[in-house]
């Protein structure tokens, strides 16, 4: 789990409608955004944001006029787990 202040148009696109939010339609978070994360491998919470670990960035297109320019990963400081991944895309010409 991941604590973050995310603007009222970020948390209409994460809503599960279950009171819960999905990240992968927020794309990448900044750090100061994130307040604290759980991590099940460690079994705790930590009060920082967790560490922001780029994969790729590609700039590939992966739909009609969709772009994927980033690729990354929110991995716990401690352990180095993964926490969540996000995306980020960007419209092409």
């Amino acid at each position: 789990h991941i604590f973050a202040d995310v603007t009222d148009e970020q948390a209409k696109k994460a809503d599960l409608g279950v009171g819960k939010c999905f990240l992968a339609p927020i794309g990448k978070l900044e750090e100061q955004k994130m307040q604290k994360y759980f991590c099940k491998k460690c079994e705790s919470e930590f009060d920082c944001s967790p560490k922001i670990q780029i994969e790729e960035s590609p700039n590939e297109p992966v739909a009609d006029g969709l772009i994927l320019k980033e690729r990354g990963q929110y991995t716990c400081s401690k352990c180095s787990s993964i926490i969540g991944e996000y995306r980020v895309f960007e419209q092409g010409q």
